[in-house]
């Protein structure tokens, strides 16, 4: 036996070694899914297949790295190197980098991000004379996605009748047309958005048989990871691709797709029996991360869901402690209960911060566990901020480098071309661009052909100044690698000098991004080369590498010791020691949206499914009777998924303001989800104030509102129909102040705007 073989178990070594036709590998959760994959891929080189036929993508780009990186180490060569080995987007993009122009594309074409295609949705509408607050850019955008991910082009959807009756429902009749216009700007500025990536790979591949021979013959081995995230675009090109060969390997976990709203379709792996005659199917079902206890709460939950591959996730680790099972009164009960027990667990049992991570259905729910973190000064990460790479000053820059390798690129060349500013008008910008409609030519065609240029007078002359300078930096481009030619245009342009001039804190940070930005160039110009990968240090090259980066692949500090707060679909692929499952509410988690559909509770259970798994040792479930949504106190029911876990896996805890025990000591877990109110005291009190009618309030006579400026937490107010209150909290910065009041009569705790608000001080 080869010594990369020893350590798997039998059915991991089952997947490894069966290489002839189609395979697919159900992996459960924990159950060393890439230790299988990478295995795999150094057996077939083992084997004598070359690197150069061997087609593996995933999701995101640090996953393909850490592949890399292993069989590298198996191997003890450079020889993983020359794999393609990638995101769907980045192998495609590569592909399409070399077949562009069989399509009308350059090679150096611009790939936009959700931003560049919103902007230039935005423009389509504005020229259109559309209502953009009804064709809100992100609206149109999500739409045309949804086409693309279908492989909908838009003479199609402009022809198909229920997509038509869908817009015209929603009374947005002319989707059809933005979507075609939209086609044929990114076109005409030789830019594809991510979803062209994958469109425009299926195009390929359909229209050019010659090109898909090509590809088919070359690819002989496919494999691909979370294959139960794939939409429609990507399983119609895996399927061409491996048409011939059919040694297509699939990897993935049914009871783990999570991603319908991307386009994902659980279908692909559920199906994937029945698209292959002879198909393999292994299942891996030992779970190497969770203890028993966790599993047999996943095991039972997601066993409720019809639409399954059926499997029983078993460990040999510890049977570990019982799940707990905490009800709170109120949602910030629930972020202090989260903050104590975490404080409790690092005394008694000496976690680090980021052994911990909290995990909440929306993202609207961590303003809870933020409070009450801080509140005992624990460190904690908030997943999902804003990335470097959409900061503007990054973004300008950006622009700037991305013109100069394709002057085309409308989007950037109007955010660029008058900033810093030159005197380069927006008048002087529409009338560029009417021209370039009327004629169906590119911005920088117009500004660059004098037949055609609109502008005369100094405007002209700024942009005739403008021209000779990116035309001076492209010269660069063959001789000159990516950081030289960027440093050249931040010094050049004289942006880095603007921003270096602005001695503002906000300044400084931007000046100091910039230059962070400067050296990530750097780094990149002097990273080794790699064989098969892209041989240059050029512009592009590196252009390409950053646009396509996943959210995954952004977290710049992902040992920082924090508690990591973060939603559920954020947190697939990753695990902690020490995991928190809050808000498990009915409207909540499940999603109010999913009540009414199989398909889409039963993605909600496996959102559930998921969470449990992310826990290594021990697991806490919360959920609150009383929570704040959308501005009103709305009493809460316990999910329906905690129903599903049986009683003997749980230790089950009540905890509130009046810090009582668990009041469900001796009942069954049904009964302590179902308990009348009568039967603890302080809850009883609670549903009687949120029941009974709130008690008018008539204004004190001489009532007269106070300066909101001199109002402090602890003050006894008035409020003209509220009636009486104390000041708990206040929020928001000077001139947008929140706070939060108790008022008695019946109202309960209110959220008041000061600035709109007519309070009274109650002076003694």
């Amino acid at each position: 036996m080869h010594e990369y073989l020893k350590g798997l178990n039998e059915q991991q070594q089952e997947a490894v070694e069966h290489i002839e036709g189609p395979l697919m590998i159900v992996a459960g959760a924990g159950s060393g899914k890439t230790k299988v994959l990478t295995t795999r891929i150094a057996h077939l080189l083992r084997l004598g297949v070359d690197a150069f036929n061997i087609l593996a993508l995933t999701f995101t780009n640090k996953a393909a790295a850490e592949m890399k990186e292993r069989i590298e180490h198996i191997l003890g060569s450079t020889e993983a190197r020359n794999l393609y080995i990638g995101t769907f987007h980045s192998v495609f993009a590569r592909i399409l980098r070399a077949e562009a122009t069989k399509l009308g594309y350059p090679s150096n074409f611009t790939i936009y991000d959700t931003d560049d295609a919103k902007s230039v949705i935005k423009g389509i509408v504005h020229d259109m004379q559309l209502d953009d607050k009804h064709y809100k850019p992100s609206y149109v955008y999500n739409r045309i996605s949804a086409a693309k991910n279908s492989l909908v082009d838009p003479m199609t959807y402009k022809m198909d009748s229920q997509i038509q009756q869908e817009d015209a429902r929603s009374n947005r009749p002319m989707m059809g047309e933005i979507y075609e216009s939209y086609a044929k700007r990114c076109f005409r500025n030789g830019a594809m958005d991510f979803d062209d990536l994958l469109f425009n790979m299926y195009i390929l591949l359909t229209r050019l048989p010659e090109v898909l021979a090509k590809y088919q013959h070359k690819f002989r081995y496919i494999l691909i990871d979370e294959y139960q995230d794939t939409n429609l675009a990507q399983y119609a090109i895996i399927k061409m691709l491996g048409a011939v060969h059919e040694n297509i390997c699939v990897v993935g976990d049914d009871a783990q797709s999570i991603y319908s709203f991307r386009g994902a379709t659980v279908q692909n792996i559920l199906q994937f029996q029945d698209d292959y005659e002879d198909v393999k199917v292994i299942k891996l079902e030992q779970n190497y991360r969770s203890t028993q206890h966790i599993l047999n709460v996943a095991n039972n939950v997601i066993s409720n869901n019809k639409n399954q591959i059926p499997k029983e996730l078993w460990t040999e680790n510890k049977e570990g402690e019982k799940i707990t099972l905490v009800r709170t009164l109120t949602d910030n009960d629930e972020g202090r209960f989260v903050a104590d027990t975490i404080k409790e667990q690092q005394l008694r049992n000496h976690y680090p911060n980021k052994a911990f991570a909290v995990l909440y259905r929306t993202n609207a729910q961590s303003r809870s566990f933020e409070e009450s973190l801080r509140r005992l000064n624990i460190p904690y990460k908030l997943v999902g901020g804003v990335s470097f790479y959409q900061r503007k000053e990054i973004k300008d820059l950006l622009a700037y480098l991305r013109v100069v390798v394709n002057p085309k690129d409308e989007e950037n060349l109007k955010r660029i071309i008058n900033y810093p500013a030159r005197g380069i008008g927006k008048t002087s910008i529409e009338k560029i661009l009417v021209r370039a409609n009327e004629a169906d030519v590119s911005f920088w065609d117009v500004i660059t052909n004098p037949e055609l240029m609109p502008v005369k007078g100094t405007g002209g002359n700024s942009i005739e100044s403008f021209i000779y300078m990116i035309r001076s930096f492209q010269a660069m481009l063959e001789k000159q690698n990516a950081y030289d030619v960027a440093f050249a245009v931040g010094k050049q342009t004289g942006l880095v000098a603007e921003l270096y001039n602005d001695k503002s804190v906000e300044g400084l940070a931007r000046y100091e991004n910039i230059q962070e930005l400067l050296n990530s160039i750097k780094e990149f110009t002097e990273t080794p080369d790699e064989e098969g990968e892209l041989k240059d240090k050029t512009l592009g090259s590196y252009l390409q590498q950053i646009t396509l980066l996943t959210d995954a692949d952004q977290d710049n500090d992902p040992n920082a010791d924090a508690v990591k707060l973060m939603t559920i679909h954020a947190a697939k692929g990753l695990e902690f020691p020490c995991v928190f499952a809050v808000g498990l509410e009915e409207n909540l988690f499940p999603s109010q949206m999913s009540l009414n559909d199989r398909e889409a509770l039963e993605e909600e259970r496996r959102l559930f499914y998921v969470v449990i798994t992310r826990a290594k040792e021990r697991l806490w479930i919360s959920y609150a009777n009383t929570r704040y949504r959308f501005g009103n106190l709305v009493q809460n029911d316990a999910s329906r998924f905690l129903q599903e876990i049986p009683e003997k896996h749980l230790d089950k805890t009540f905890t509130g303001m009046s810090n009582r025990p668990n009041p469900g000591a001796g009942s069954t877990f049904g009964n302590m989800l179902n308990q009348s109110f009568d039967r603890v005291p302080s809850l009883k009190k609670l549903a009687d104030k949120l029941q009974s009618k709130p008690a008018e309030h008539k204004p004190t006579a001489d009532f007269k509102a106070d300066d909101v400026m001199t109002m402090e937490v602890g003050m006894q107010v008035e409020h003209q129909k509220f009636g009486f209150g104390k000041i708990t909290h206040i929020e928001g910065g000077v001139n947008n102040r929140i706070a939060t009041i108790a008022f008695g009569q019946g109202h309960g705790l209110k959220k008041i705007m000061l600035n709109y608000a007519k309070l009274r001080i109650v002076r003694s």
